[in-house]
C-alpha cells in the first residue's frame, strides 16, 4: 500500500470520486471527517458509500475505542463482509482494540493501527502484535496530544515517527506515514514522502487525490533506482561465486547491508 487515500463518510460526493484517483486502497472516515453530529447519520450510509467505489479497495477508519461510537462503527462495518478489505482504528492506546476488531472482522480482514497518541507510541510495539495488519502514524494528534508544536522541519515528530517504523518492521507489518495537511503543496508532500521512505515507511496516507501520484511515485522504485539494485545484486553474486564477501561496485564497497537494500529495491518495484 503505497498510497490510502481519505475521503470523510459524511461526503458522498467525495467518497464516489475515489476511485479517479489511482490510490492502492480508500479509506472511508467516520472519524475526524465526520463531525459529531453526523456520526450515527455517516455510519448508516456505509453500505451505499462503499458500493459507490467500485475498484479500489476500501477499508473504514472507524472512531477511537475511547469513544461512544467504536462498538457501532466496528458493527457496521462487520456487517459488511468482503465488501471492504477491512478497518482502520484510530487512536490505539490497548492491545484488546485491535484484538476486538480482529474478531469481529474475522479472518483475512485487513486491520490497521493508528499510532497517533502519547500513549500509543510509548507502548507501540505491544500494539502491533495484537493482530494488526499494518499501522500508519499520525503526527498530528500526536502532537496535540503531547503538547507541542508543528513546525516546517518536523523534528518535533522525528522520535515518534521513528519509532512507528522501527516497531513496526520488529512486528513485521507495514508502516504508512504521517498526513501533509497542506494539500496545495506538492513539494513538501514529496519531501515528506521522501524522508518517510528514507526512515522505512511502506507507504503514505494522503487527504487529497492530487497526492496520490507522488506517494506512488516515491514509494515505488525508479527506473535508476531499480536498474542500480540490479546492478549491486549482479555484482555481489559474481564476487560471491568468487568467495569474495565484499565487492565494489561503482567505486563503492558493496556488502550485506547494501545487498539487503537492493533487494528491498526490486521488491518495491513489483
Amino acid at each position: 500500500m503505497r498510497s490510502l487515500l481519505f475521503a470523510g463518510a459524511s461526503r458522498p460526493d467525495l467518497v464516489a470520486k475515489l476511485d479517479r484517483a489511482g490510490a492502492d486502497a480508500a479509506i472511508v472516515d467516520l472519524e475526524d471527517a465526520v463531525p459529531v453530529a453526523g456520526k450515527n447519520e455517516a455510519r448508516a450510509a456505509l453500505p451505499e458509500l462503499v458500493a459507490s467505489v467500485a475498484r479500489t479497495p476500501v477499508l473504514v477508519r472507524v472512531n477511537a475505542a475511547t469513544t461512544e461510537w467504536f462498538d457501532a462503527d466496528l458493527d457496521a462495518v462487520a456487517e459488511l463482509g468482503e465488501a471492504v478489505a477491512g478497518v482502520v482504528v484510530s487512536k490505539v492506546e490497548a492491545p484488546g482494540e485491535l484484538e476486538s476488531a480482529a474478531g469481529r472482522l474475522g479472518e483475512g480482514a485487513v486491520v490497521i493501527a493508528g499510532i497517533e497518541s502519547a500513549r500509543g507510541v510509548a507502548q507501540v510495539e505491544a500494539l502491533l502484535e495484537a493482530g494488526a495488519s499494518a499501522c500508519y502514524f499520525g503526527a498530528e494528534d500526536y502532537i496535540a496530544d503531547l503538547g507541542g508544536r508543528r513546525t516546517a522541519e518536523g523534528t518535533e515528530a522525528l522520535y515518534a515517527r521513528s519509532r512507528v517504523a522501527l516497531a513496526a518492521r520488529l512486528a513485521g507489518v507495514a508502516a504508512l506515514d504521517q498526513v501533509v495537511t497542506d494539500f496545495r503543496d506538492d513539494g513538501a508532500f514529496e519531501r515528506d514522502a521522501a524522508a518517510g521512505r528514507d526512515l522505512g515507511y511502506r507507504g503514505k496516507l494522503c487527504i487529497h487525490p492530487a497526492q496520490v501520484p507522488i506517494a506512488n511515485r516515491v514509494f515505488s522504485a525508479s527506473e535508476e533506482e531499480l536498474a542500480r539494485a540490479r546492478g549491486i545484486l549482479a555484482a555481489w553474486e559474481e564476487g560471491t561465486a568468487r568467495g569474495i564477501a565484499a565487492v565494489e561496485f561503482e567505486g563503492e564497497m558493496i556488502d550485506g547491508p547494501a545487498i539487503r537494500m537492493a533487494r528491498d529495491t526490486i521488491e518495491r518495484a513489483g
